[in-house]
């Protein structure tokens, strides 16, 4: 777990949280899953209930929510009145075909990777956005001149300039607060990798200027759709703070989306 963590790759893991009569694994046994559903490390049993929980680790994996997977014989599930299948009360139940006829109770969570929040530039802007990035718990990548790098307190990765791999693991918000230093490398460097999000901190008018700078240069439309700018909700925001905190509630927000109720998410926005 701890090397998959290290590397950034997503996996699941499986434990068995409660167990009846005979069963292979008990109470505390675990399994690594892979997205794949490939088991990695670990036991949670043979046949009988590994089906069922490499397909619900698959589907964590996929979705970001945990599962409860209830094994059971067929006549305990007929007593309940569910059949194989059914999902009641967040309980999801499986049919146990082996002769032991036991019961087993196992509760998948995926583990993914932290969202890493990617500053281009070092301006006041990109220095608060850094800090307070990093108490809001993403991943760190910070994006600037050797001489600017000191003005980061710290931060999970130094890239010097603006040369960002093309594809990362986990979910990746980029945000360009240059402030007139190499705004157009960095918004090139920005559009040309994959990202959730792609922001640029500045005033709409100059915004525009830089994107009629791209497409002079042969970005395509498609990829300069991609760009968010101004960056940030509109909170009025003064300082450079305060822009960090717009800019960061702007990408909480698209995190967010989908993971709430629909009357507490619009209660909160």
């Amino acid at each position: 777990m701890d090397r998959l963590r290290r590397a950034g790759t997503p996996f699941a893991l499986a434990t068995v949280v409660r167990t009846v009569s005979v069963t292979a694994a008990k109470a505390g046994a675990k399994a690594v899953i892979a997205p794949d559903g490939t088991m990695l490390a670990g036991w949670i049993g043979g046949g009988c209930a590994r089906g069922a929980v490499l397909k619900a680790a698959r589907e964590a994996l996929a979705d970001g929510k945990t599962r409860l997977i209830s094994v059971q014989p067929e006549d305990l599930l007929a007593e309940q009145g569910v059949a194989a299948g059914d999902e009641h009360q967040g309980v999801r139940y499986a049919r146990n075909m082996c002769p032991s006829q036991g019961s087993m109770d196992v509760f998948v969570e995926p583990v993914l990777p932290r969202p890493r929040l990617v500053v281009l530039g070092a301006s006041p802007v990109a220095v608060a956005l850094a800090d307070l990035g990093g108490r809001m718990g993403y991943d760190l990548t910070v994006c600037a001149a050797p001489e600017d790098q000191p003005a980061f307190r710290q931060a999970d990765e130094r890239i010097e300039g603006f040369a960002l791999p093309v594809e990362a693991s986990g979910s990746r918000y980029l945000v360009v607060s240059t402030q007139g230093r190499g705004d157009l490398a960095a918004l090139k460097a920005a559009l040309a990798v994959e990202a959730e999000h792609v922001a640029f901190v500045g005033s709409r008018r100059k915004a525009e200027a830089l994107t009629r700078k791209l497409q002079e240069d042969g970005i395509g439309l498609n990829q300069i759709a991609r760009l968010k700018a101004p960056a940030g909700l509109d909170l009025g925001a003064i300082t450079p703070e305060e822009i960090a905190l717009s800019v960061l509630a702007e990408i909480t927000l698209l995190r967010r989306r989908g993971q709430r109720g629909t009357a507490q998410a619009g209660a909160a926005t």
